[in-house]
């Protein structure tokens, strides 16, 4: 039986939502761990800002595009997951890091976001506005697929694989693929696109893996002053383990 350009889209949207879904769930570990030390040190918020901007981007997208409620379901979701983590972030961070969070969420979700939905409202109108929208969700996102790039160098560097979890590249590569087909099917650039760097880069990331699965990585003691003028001595896995986790998540809401 053949199948319909509607019932593909179906199809590909529903299987972008479930992998979506279990993506949106892979940083839920991290808050746990944040919960049961009741600090967030050592963590950063910046990913979870980011991928609640990015949620937020393509809500509205959705929001005024037609047909589209299978972007509006899984970004419904990532809004609501998004401000979850944020939340339990700023309620265990420190002053600064608390500080620096809030400031980010006005500078960028409110601020940045409410003057794009104010030119949008205002200037364009019917398929411009849509247009308009979609090349800043398209622009936004792969500016943000890039982040990998630095994990992928860490690799490279390292000749270590401990910071680049194969399962995450995977659902992630996985989730571009079922976004990309959704895009095409609905002839949508604008979802499409970013997915198209994202499965490149996901690939790059499970060959890399492959590669350098089995090799050690180096790990060398360096020093490190803290902010009290304190040296200590840690090792290059302890002092970037969090840093890259985190980078490593950035990704999580970007596929859909």
């Amino acid at each position: 039986m053949i199948l319909s350009v509607h019932q593909l889209q179906f199809i590909f949207g529903l299987m972008g939502n479930i992998i979506s879904f279990m993506v949106f769930l892979a940083p839920a570990p991290t808050f746990w761990t944040i919960y049961k030390k009741k600090t967030s040190e050592g963590f950063q918020s910046i990913p979870y800002v980011v991928a609640l901007m990015s949620a937020v981007l393509l809500l509205y997208y959705a929001a005024i595009k037609s047909n589209a409620y299978l972007l509006i379901s899984i970004n419904s979701f990532g809004c609501v997951i998004e401000l979850f983590y944020i939340s339990i972030y700023v309620f265990y961070a420190t002053k600064r890091d608390r500080v620096f969070t809030l400031k980010l969420l006005v500078i960028f979700n409110f601020g940045a976001y409410g003057v794009m939905l104010a030119i949008t409202m205002l200037v364009f109108h019917g398929n411009k506005r849509t247009n308009a929208v979609g090349w800043i969700c398209a622009a936004f996102n792969l500016a943000v697929f890039a982040s990998p790039l630095s994990i992928m160098k860490r690799v490279i560097t390292t000749k270590s694989v401990e910071y680049m979890p194969f399962f995450l590249s995977f659902f992630l590569t996985l989730s571009a693929t079922m976004w990309f087909f959704y895009g095409f099917f609905m002839k949508d650039l604008f979802i499409a696109l970013p997915n198209i760097v994202g499965f490149l880069l996901g690939m790059i990331q499970m060959i890399m893996y492959m590669i350098y699965k089995d090799k050690k990585g180096n790990n060398k003691e360096e020093k490190i002053e803290e902010g009290d003028g304190q040296s200590f001595s840690r090792s290059v896995k302890n002092q970037t383990e969090r840093k890259e986790i985190n980078m490593a998540e950035s990704n999580n809401n970007n596929n859909a």
